[in-house]
């Protein structure tokens, strides 16, 4: 069992929220856990590359079934015959046939291994939905673990070893028709390359004197001419070979003609040029920046006009510009942080606080060698400020990333404008990234660079001066950012395992958990398209004008409760510094004074698990228990607390769970299964220009109704903006901040 915060509306000014505590409504658990379930995607419509789809067909490379004996009786001529026959009916199927269904069922197989080994096997037919699902999952994961089989083979009604069998023929034939793939454009390369070399010889027989156009004598060519035209023959051959692989890995087919066709498809040679100017122009851009000193920089601010001179710059008219630089010394060697920010999931988790979501929508370029030198992908991300007073950036742009010499790398971004979109984006990001040098003992030192061009106009005047600043989106924010989780990384592997009582799986679970939470409470901040959320419209609810109510339906997933989720978030001036804020929110002796899950008295911390060496009561993961419970409903209830803080500025973010489930995961169980919605606070220190002191974000997410069908009612809506309201101002009151809010 799991429990999540909701109220019954019918004690809307009774008490107020369910969930949330006493006075307010009851706390109720939720019912049974759901089952995962898995985000269908289409199947892939459009080929990898220019030769015919991919066939599913149940056959290994010598046209036997997978698992099939191979009858002693047949020859090894008969044996290649049979090899190309299949191959020539694999290639005229469609790639979604699938042999009827893309993998034989297990007791197919096995039944084709009995008295009469060479008697024509009957194959499962898979339906066209169940081939869909299939392919959608195998685009996101080529390899599922047993729970994902699992989950398939029963929302699929299949037996998991049919899907298992369908996962490993649908690799070994992806591996097949790729080495096929390179087989034919290493053979295309070479017969390039030998024309090439005769051309070259020929060339050297008869040489061209430069001056006069006629036959050149060879005393009267130098040493150094002819090994400089032996190089560019040498680099001009490299280029070809780059752009040739570069091009078989662009997921998006453009149609080309006959001779580019020959290097893999996808997109167009013209397109992949442009793309790798912009990205080679940016690259010296983001250098220059980050190793420029004046005039370019002026202390900490950037010099425009200087900046203009040099990159023939200039904002979109109507837009303003922000640039920050900022350098620390990280415990995270570069290969780590290589591998972080080119794959986006994984930069999404190191950023949870600055990125909503991001995908890579395509791969120009893998890199070479095996190495992340030269790989340039096309990516998509929302970036984030935690108030909805400032709306998500949504970016497209390319990512770049170039070795400069040895432990020497850049990571470039700059923008690119959508296609079909002919109207200019609120946003755009010039070239930013960072410059890391690798330094001994694992560190290394990041040169961060953040320039962008935005409409102000968009951004509520609270929050411009912090954003115009770049407090919001700049330098100093990814590097804090940075800093913290690479510390939070290298404390939880070096902290012992028993000291808090709980086994070493047990800690990773519950930092696992507090992930998800903190991630979940970001987007719940933040109208961002993680979740369908729907805005509504509180101008007749008594609701003020600054707090944004959001409503959605949860998804199928264990780890949230079922039914409806209302979203509740403003953002207000506060006179008091950040860190005074951050330390009263957090303290759980002082937690009675603003949180009514306390019901009235102190919290007991059962469990803290730092993550940091220094300051550890900042940065941690704890659990809470009410020492006074006036409610015996809540018995059973403790309150999962995430703390993290930084120079940019804090989060705190928490979540009613059940006793049960926790105890599970502190057992070491799978987290994923405990349901939560998240309530909390942000806190950045405000702009001098504005008088000093702190903004603060205070969000709630609450489960309004248990049955998704539940409609929202006005009441509900207007005791979750009596919550805020009520919360703010016992913060308020506790710290003495008698001055009114901006």
């Amino acid at each position: 069992m799991s429990s999540a915060p909701r109220f019954d509306s019918s004690s809307a000014h009774g008490g107020g929220i369910g969930g949330i505590g006493g006075g307010h409504g009851t706390l109720m658990a939720s019912g049974a856990i759901a089952q995962p379930r898995l985000v269908t995607q289409s199947s892939f419509s459009k080929s990898m590359f220019s030769s015919p789809r991919l066939s599913l067909a149940l056959t290994n490379i010598d046209g036997f079934g997978a698992g099939e004996m191979i009858p002693a009786d047949v020859g090894f001529e008969e044996n290649v015959r049979r090899r190309r026959r299949e191959e020539e009916a694999t290639d005229s199927r469609s790639g979604s046939d699938n042999m009827d269904g893309g993998g034989g069922s297990g007791d197919d197989l096995d039944a084709a291994v009995g008295d009469n080994p060479r008697k024509k096997k009957r194959y499962h037919r898979h339906t066209p939905q169940q081939i869909q699902e299939l392919e959608a999952m195998f685009k996101e994961c080529p390899h599922p673990d047993e729970k994902q089989r699992l989950e398939l083979s029963r929302r699929l009604s299949l037996e998991i070893k049919q899907v298992k069998f369908w996962f490993q023929n649908r690799r070994t034939q992806m591996k097949t028709q790729l080495e096929r793939h390179e087989n034919t454009l290493l053979r295309h390369e070479n017969e390039k390359l030998r024309t090439e070399n005769m051309a070259i010889r020929e060339a050297m027989r008869s040489p061209i004197c430069s001056n006069c156009g006629g036959p050149a004598i060879i005393g009267e060519i130098s040493l150094e001419e002819q090994q400089l035209r032996i190089e560019n023959a040498r680099l001009k051959d490299e280029l070809d070979r780059v752009c040739a692989l570069a091009g078989k890995f662009v997921v998006r087919p453009v149609p080309v003609s006959p001779p580019l066709e020959e290097y893999g498809g996808g997109m167009m040679m013209m397109e992949r040029c442009v793309y790798l100017e912009m990205a080679l122009a940016a690259m010296d851009e983001l250098v220059k920046m980050a190793n420029g000193e004046e005039p370019l920089w002026i202390g900490e601010k950037l010099n425009e006009e200087e900046y203009s001179r040099m990159f023939s710059g200039g904002c979109f008219g109507g837009f303003v510009s922000e640039a920050s630089r900022e350098s620390a010394l990280l415990f995270l060697h570069s290969s780590a942080l290589l591998d972080t920010l080119m794959e986006a999931n994984r930069w999404v988790e190191m950023f949870p606080n600055l990125i909503a979501t991001a995908t890579t929508t395509d791969v120009i370029s893998g890199g070479m060698g095996g190495t992340r030198n030269g790989a340039l992908q096309l990516m998509h991300a929302e970036l984030q400020i935690l108030s909805p007073m400032v709306p998500v950036r949504q970016l497209n742009f390319l990512r770049f990333c170039k070795q400069h010499a040895e432990g020497v790398w850049t990571v470039v971004d700059v923008s690119i404008d959508p296609i079909t979109d002919t109207s200019s984006p609120p946003c755009r990001r010039l070239p930013s990234g960072c410059l890391i040098h690798d330094m001994p003992n694992g560190y290394s030192k990041v040169t961060w660079v953040e320039h962008s061009e935005y409409d102000e106009s968009q951004i509520h005047e609270l929050y411009r001066p912090l954003v115009r600043s770049g407090l919001g989106f700049g330098a100093r924010r990814w590097i804090a950012t940075l800093q913290r989780q690479s510390e939070a990384l290298a404390t939880l592997i070096s902290s012992p395992s028993d000291h808090s009582g709980i086994s070493a799986d047990g800690r990773r679970n519950m930092v696992k958990l507090a992930q998800r939470m903190t991630a979940n409470f970001c987007t719940g901040v933040c109208a961002s398209t993680v979740y369908k959320w729907n805005k509504l419209n509180t101008g007749n609810n008594n609701v003020g004008e600054d707090v944004r109510v959001m409503t959605r339906k949860s998804v199928e997933d264990p780890g949230e409760p079922p039914g409806t989720v209302l979203s509740a978030a403003t953002s207000v001036w506060v006179a008091a510094t950040a860190e005074r804020v951050f330390e009263f929110l957090r303290d759980e002796r002082l937690r009675s004074e603003w949180d009514i899950l306390s019901n009235g008295g102190p919290m007991q911390e059962m469990l803290h698990i730092p993550k940091a060496h220094h300051h550890h009561h900042a940065n941690a993961v704890s659990l809470l228990r009410a020492t006074q419970s006036l409610n015996p409903n809540q018995s059973s209830m403790l309150i999962l607390q995430e703390t993290c803080s930084d120079a940019s500025g804090s989060l705190v973010v928490y979540a009613p769970v059940d006793i049960p489930a926790m105890q599970v995961v502190m057992n070491g169980g799978d987290s994923a299964y405990v349901a939560l919605l998240p309530s909390g606070f942000a806190v950045v220190p405000a702009a001098e220009d504005c008088g000093g002191g702190s903004l603060l974000t205070v969000a709630f997410q609450i489960l309004v109704n248990s049955l998704p069908t539940d409609k929202l009612t006005v009441e509900s809506v207007e005791t979750v903006n009596n919550l805020i309201s009520c919360t703010v101002q016992k913060i308020k009151t506790a710290l003495r901040c008698h001055e009114l809010s901006t």
